[in-house]
Protein backbone atom coordinates (compact mmCIF):
# COMPACT_ATOMS: atom_id res chain seq x y z
CA UNK A 1 0.00 0.00 0.00
CA UNK A 2 1.30 3.68 -1.28
CA UNK A 3 -0.76 5.49 1.33
CA UNK A 4 0.57 7.75 3.74
CA UNK A 5 0.47 7.13 7.70
CA UNK A 6 -0.46 11.02 9.51
CA UNK A 7 1.25 11.17 12.79
CA UNK A 8 -1.30 13.60 13.72
CA UNK A 9 -3.95 10.94 13.40
CA UNK A 10 -6.06 10.43 16.45
CA UNK A 11 -5.46 7.01 18.01
CA UNK A 12 -9.04 6.53 18.51
CA UNK A 13 -10.51 9.25 16.21
CA UNK A 14 -14.38 8.75 16.79
CA UNK A 15 -14.12 8.42 20.32
CA UNK A 16 -17.17 9.59 22.28
CA UNK A 17 -14.80 12.31 23.66
CA UNK A 18 -13.75 13.90 20.42
CA UNK A 19 -17.18 13.25 18.72
CA UNK A 20 -19.03 15.61 21.64
CA UNK A 21 -16.21 18.24 20.84
CA UNK A 22 -16.22 17.89 17.21
CA UNK A 23 -20.38 17.97 17.31
CA UNK A 24 -20.61 20.45 20.34
CA UNK A 25 -23.37 18.22 21.73
CA UNK A 26 -22.90 16.27 25.25
CA UNK A 27 -23.26 12.69 23.27
CA UNK A 28 -24.72 12.64 19.63
CA UNK A 29 -28.29 10.69 19.04
CA UNK A 30 -30.70 11.84 17.11
CA UNK A 31 -32.78 14.52 19.79
CA UNK A 32 -29.54 16.50 19.30
CA UNK A 33 -29.75 20.06 17.08
CA UNK A 34 -27.19 18.82 14.55
CA UNK A 35 -29.27 15.85 13.52
CA UNK A 36 -32.51 18.05 13.37
CA UNK A 37 -30.89 20.43 11.41
CA UNK A 38 -30.11 17.60 8.99
CA UNK A 39 -33.31 16.53 8.73
CA UNK A 40 -34.59 20.28 8.07
CA UNK A 41 -32.15 20.28 5.04
CA UNK A 42 -33.30 17.03 4.24
CA UNK A 43 -36.36 18.54 2.94
CA UNK A 44 -34.76 21.20 0.56
CA UNK A 45 -36.37 21.10 -2.71
CA UNK A 46 -34.97 19.30 -5.98
CA UNK A 47 -35.46 20.45 -9.40
CA UNK A 48 -34.90 18.26 -12.54
CA UNK A 49 -33.33 18.61 -16.16
CA UNK A 50 -34.48 16.53 -18.37
CA UNK A 51 -36.01 14.58 -15.91
CA UNK A 52 -32.75 13.92 -13.98
CA UNK A 53 -33.48 15.46 -10.17
CA UNK A 54 -30.62 18.46 -9.45
CA UNK A 55 -30.84 19.60 -5.53
CA UNK A 56 -31.09 23.34 -5.22
CA UNK A 57 -28.48 23.65 -2.70
CA UNK A 58 -25.55 26.50 -2.59
CA UNK A 59 -21.88 25.63 -1.86
CA UNK A 60 -22.04 26.27 2.09
CA UNK A 61 -25.96 24.53 2.28
CA UNK A 62 -24.21 21.87 0.74
CA UNK A 63 -21.21 21.39 3.30
CA UNK A 64 -23.60 22.21 6.11
CA UNK A 65 -25.62 19.25 4.90
CA UNK A 66 -22.83 16.56 4.93
CA UNK A 67 -21.02 17.97 8.40
CA UNK A 68 -24.41 17.87 9.93
CA UNK A 69 -25.02 13.79 8.74
CA UNK A 70 -21.68 13.07 9.93
CA UNK A 71 -22.59 14.77 13.26
CA UNK A 72 -25.31 12.51 13.03
CA UNK A 73 -23.13 9.03 12.27
CA UNK A 74 -24.55 9.14 8.83
CA UNK A 75 -22.59 9.04 5.94
CA UNK A 76 -23.53 9.90 2.08
CA UNK A 77 -22.23 10.46 -1.30
CA UNK A 78 -22.18 13.80 -3.46
CA UNK A 79 -22.15 14.00 -7.16
CA UNK A 80 -21.18 16.91 -8.65
CA UNK A 81 -23.48 16.82 -12.00
CA UNK A 82 -22.04 18.65 -14.96
CA UNK A 83 -23.04 18.47 -18.60
CA UNK A 84 -21.28 15.38 -19.74
CA UNK A 85 -22.50 13.99 -16.85
CA UNK A 86 -25.97 14.89 -17.54
CA UNK A 87 -25.75 13.76 -20.87
CA UNK A 88 -24.99 10.23 -20.12
CA UNK A 89 -27.60 10.17 -17.72
CA UNK A 90 -29.80 10.35 -20.59
CA UNK A 91 -28.15 8.07 -22.82
CA UNK A 92 -27.17 5.60 -20.37
CA UNK A 93 -29.49 3.71 -17.87
CA UNK A 94 -27.09 2.16 -15.72
CA UNK A 95 -24.94 5.38 -15.28
CA UNK A 96 -28.60 6.71 -14.67
CA UNK A 97 -28.97 4.14 -11.80
CA UNK A 98 -25.49 4.09 -10.54
CA UNK A 99 -25.98 7.89 -9.57
CA UNK A 100 -29.40 7.36 -7.88
CA UNK A 101 -27.81 5.81 -5.30
CA UNK A 102 -26.40 8.67 -3.94
CA UNK A 103 -27.67 11.22 -1.50
CA UNK A 104 -27.03 14.99 -2.56
CA UNK A 105 -26.74 15.72 -6.51
CA UNK A 106 -25.25 19.32 -7.46
CA UNK A 107 -24.54 21.23 -10.52
CA UNK A 108 -21.11 20.99 -11.25
CA UNK A 109 -21.81 23.05 -15.06
CA UNK A 110 -22.55 26.37 -15.59
CA UNK A 111 -25.26 25.08 -18.62
CA UNK A 112 -26.91 23.34 -15.91
CA UNK A 113 -27.76 26.75 -13.80
CA UNK A 114 -28.42 28.53 -16.73
CA UNK A 115 -31.36 25.79 -18.04
CA UNK A 116 -32.56 25.87 -14.80
CA UNK A 117 -33.28 29.66 -14.90
CA UNK A 118 -34.09 29.23 -18.69
CA UNK A 119 -37.28 26.83 -17.39
CA UNK A 120 -38.09 28.72 -14.71
CA UNK A 121 -37.02 26.50 -11.56
CA UNK A 122 -33.57 28.39 -11.09
CA UNK A 123 -30.34 26.38 -9.07
CA UNK A 124 -28.95 29.05 -6.44
CA UNK A 125 -25.32 28.07 -7.80
CA UNK A 126 -22.69 26.45 -9.58
CA UNK A 127 -21.34 23.63 -6.82
CA UNK A 128 -17.87 22.30 -7.98
CA UNK A 129 -15.95 19.36 -6.65
CA UNK A 130 -13.03 21.52 -7.67
CA UNK A 131 -14.49 24.06 -5.60
CA UNK A 132 -15.57 21.83 -2.73
CA UNK A 133 -12.43 19.97 -2.10
CA UNK A 134 -11.25 23.30 -0.53
CA UNK A 135 -14.37 24.78 1.29
CA UNK A 136 -15.47 21.14 2.59
CA UNK A 137 -12.06 20.55 3.43
CA UNK A 138 -11.59 23.77 5.35
CA UNK A 139 -14.95 22.81 7.24
CA UNK A 140 -14.13 19.68 7.70
CA UNK A 141 -10.65 21.00 9.21
CA UNK A 142 -12.38 23.40 11.56
CA UNK A 143 -14.90 20.38 13.32
CA UNK A 144 -11.68 17.93 13.57
CA UNK A 145 -12.69 15.40 10.82
CA UNK A 146 -10.26 13.47 8.80
CA UNK A 147 -9.89 13.30 5.07
CA UNK A 148 -8.97 10.47 2.66
CA UNK A 149 -7.57 10.90 -0.84
CA UNK A 150 -7.97 8.23 -3.39
CA UNK A 151 -7.07 7.93 -7.21
CA UNK A 152 -5.74 11.01 -8.95
CA UNK A 153 -2.36 10.75 -11.54
CA UNK A 154 0.69 9.50 -10.27
CA UNK A 155 1.53 11.48 -6.83
CA UNK A 156 -1.61 13.47 -6.43
CA UNK A 157 -2.97 12.16 -3.79
CA UNK A 158 -0.16 13.12 -1.48
CA UNK A 159 0.87 16.00 -3.14
CA UNK A 160 -2.72 17.57 -2.64
CA UNK A 161 -3.24 16.19 0.74
CA UNK A 162 0.51 18.00 1.61
CA UNK A 163 -0.88 21.04 0.17
CA UNK A 164 -4.31 20.74 1.88
CA UNK A 165 -2.59 20.23 5.06
CA UNK A 166 0.02 23.39 4.46
CA UNK A 167 -3.31 25.63 3.84
CA UNK A 168 -5.51 23.75 6.50
CA UNK A 169 -2.83 23.07 9.97
CA UNK A 170 -5.50 21.32 11.79
CA UNK A 171 -6.75 19.08 9.30
CA UNK A 172 -6.55 15.32 10.05
CA UNK A 173 -5.26 13.31 6.33
CA UNK A 174 -6.53 9.89 7.02
CA UNK A 175 -4.35 8.59 4.32
CA UNK A 176 -3.95 8.94 0.47
CA UNK A 177 -3.82 5.86 -2.02
CA UNK A 178 -3.61 6.65 -5.97
CA UNK A 179 -4.90 3.04 -6.55
CA UNK A 180 -3.85 3.07 -10.47
CA UNK A 181 -7.20 2.59 -13.13
CA UNK A 182 -7.68 -1.52 -12.82
CA UNK A 183 -6.38 -1.66 -9.40
CA UNK A 184 -10.02 -2.78 -8.27
CA UNK A 185 -9.46 -5.73 -10.57
CA UNK A 186 -6.17 -7.02 -8.37
CA UNK A 187 -7.73 -9.13 -5.50
CA UNK A 188 -5.12 -8.19 -3.34
CA UNK A 189 -4.78 -4.60 -3.62
CA UNK A 190 -8.24 -3.89 -3.76
CA UNK A 191 -8.94 -6.21 0.08
CA UNK A 192 -5.79 -3.94 1.24
CA UNK A 193 -7.31 -0.93 0.11
CA UNK A 194 -10.37 -1.84 2.20
CA UNK A 195 -8.58 -2.48 5.09
CA UNK A 196 -6.90 0.77 4.73
CA UNK A 197 -9.94 2.53 4.74
CA UNK A 198 -11.49 0.70 7.19
CA UNK A 199 -8.10 0.95 9.80
CA UNK A 200 -8.29 4.61 9.40
CA UNK A 201 -11.74 5.57 9.18
CA UNK A 202 -11.86 8.92 7.48
CA UNK A 203 -15.40 11.60 7.85
CA UNK A 204 -14.88 12.67 4.07
CA UNK A 205 -13.06 10.05 1.19
CA UNK A 206 -12.14 12.31 -1.77
CA UNK A 207 -12.31 10.10 -5.40
CA UNK A 208 -10.46 11.15 -8.23
CA UNK A 209 -10.54 8.82 -11.19
CA UNK A 210 -12.99 10.16 -13.42
CA UNK A 211 -16.64 9.45 -14.13
CA UNK A 212 -17.81 6.89 -14.10
CA UNK A 213 -14.94 5.02 -12.74
CA UNK A 214 -14.77 6.80 -9.42
CA UNK A 215 -18.89 6.30 -8.57
CA UNK A 216 -18.36 2.72 -9.64
CA UNK A 217 -15.45 2.13 -7.42
CA UNK A 218 -17.72 4.80 -4.51
CA UNK A 219 -20.55 2.19 -4.84
CA UNK A 220 -17.72 -0.81 -4.38
CA UNK A 221 -16.52 0.88 -0.98
CA UNK A 222 -18.80 3.21 0.78
CA UNK A 223 -20.46 0.23 2.31
CA UNK A 224 -17.24 0.10 4.43
CA UNK A 225 -18.07 3.10 5.98
CA UNK A 226 -21.57 3.99 6.79
CA UNK A 227 -20.88 7.12 8.77
CA UNK A 228 -18.47 8.87 5.84
CA UNK A 229 -19.07 10.84 2.77
CA UNK A 230 -17.73 10.30 -0.48
CA UNK A 231 -17.28 12.51 -3.46
CA UNK A 232 -15.91 12.04 -7.00
CA UNK A 233 -13.72 14.99 -7.80
CA UNK A 234 -12.08 14.31 -10.78
CA UNK A 235 -8.84 15.89 -11.88
CA UNK A 236 -9.23 17.94 -8.69
CA UNK A 237 -5.97 16.78 -6.98
CA UNK A 238 -4.07 17.87 -10.10
CA UNK A 239 -5.79 21.32 -9.79
CA UNK A 240 -4.82 21.59 -6.06
CA UNK A 241 -1.30 20.22 -6.30
CA UNK A 242 -1.34 22.80 -9.25
CA UNK A 243 -0.21 20.10 -11.91
CA UNK A 244 -3.14 21.57 -13.78
CA UNK A 245 -4.33 24.92 -14.17
CA UNK A 246 -7.76 25.70 -13.20
CA UNK A 247 -9.51 28.22 -15.60
CA UNK A 248 -9.31 31.73 -14.39
CA UNK A 249 -12.25 33.13 -12.34
CA UNK A 250 -14.05 35.02 -14.93
CA UNK A 251 -14.33 32.04 -17.20
CA UNK A 252 -15.64 29.81 -14.81
CA UNK A 253 -18.29 32.33 -13.97
CA UNK A 254 -19.08 32.84 -17.82
CA UNK A 255 -18.95 29.14 -18.19
CA UNK A 256 -16.21 29.22 -20.26
CA UNK A 257 -14.24 26.89 -18.16
CA UNK A 258 -14.33 24.16 -20.54
CA UNK A 259 -12.87 26.03 -23.12
CA UNK A 260 -9.60 26.26 -20.70
CA UNK A 261 -9.57 22.68 -20.03
CA UNK A 262 -10.04 22.04 -23.94
CA UNK A 263 -6.62 23.92 -24.61
CA UNK A 264 -5.09 22.16 -22.56
CA UNK A 265 -6.20 18.64 -23.10
CA UNK A 266 -7.28 19.15 -26.44
CA UNK A 267 -6.24 15.46 -27.99
CA UNK A 268 -8.77 14.01 -24.98
CA UNK A 269 -11.33 16.13 -24.88
CA UNK A 270 -12.19 17.97 -27.96
CA UNK A 271 -14.96 15.53 -28.88
CA UNK A 272 -16.38 15.60 -25.11
CA UNK A 273 -17.09 18.87 -25.35
CA UNK A 274 -17.57 20.04 -29.24
CA UNK A 275 -18.97 17.03 -30.85
CA UNK A 276 -21.02 15.89 -28.01
CA UNK A 277 -21.14 18.73 -25.39
CA UNK A 278 -22.31 21.56 -27.85
CA UNK A 279 -25.32 19.56 -29.36
CA UNK A 280 -26.09 18.40 -26.21
CA UNK A 281 -26.25 22.05 -24.45
CA UNK A 282 -28.77 23.00 -27.22
CA UNK A 283 -30.98 20.19 -26.57
CA UNK A 284 -31.20 21.06 -22.91
CA UNK A 285 -31.92 25.15 -23.33
CA UNK A 286 -34.55 23.49 -25.56
CA UNK A 287 -36.05 21.50 -23.26
CA UNK A 288 -35.55 24.00 -20.75
CA UNK A 289 -37.64 26.59 -23.18
CA UNK A 290 -40.34 24.26 -23.76
CA UNK A 291 -40.85 23.70 -20.20
CA UNK A 292 -41.18 26.93 -18.77
CA UNK A 293 -43.77 27.27 -21.92
CA UNK A 294 -45.76 24.78 -21.06
CA UNK A 295 -45.78 25.89 -17.53
CA UNK A 296 -47.07 29.42 -18.10
CA UNK A 297 -49.74 27.89 -20.48
CA UNK A 298 -51.07 24.65 -19.02
CA UNK A 299 -53.35 22.53 -21.27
Amino acid sequence: MSGESVASMHADPRSDASVSDRCGVDEVDRSQPEVKAYSALESSGRIHLLGFPIDALTEAECIERILASICASRGGWVVTHNLDHLRRLVNDRAFADLCDESDIRVADGMPLVWASRLQGTPLPERVTGSSLIWSLTEAAASQDRSIFLLGGDGDTASEAANMLRSRFPSLRIAGTDPAPLGSEKNVEKFEQLKRTLKDTRPDIVYVAMGSPKQELIIRKLRDLLPGAWWMGVGISFSFVCGEVKRAPQWMQQLGLEWIHRMVQEPGRLWRRYLVEGVPFAIRLMLSAAMRRRRSSHPA
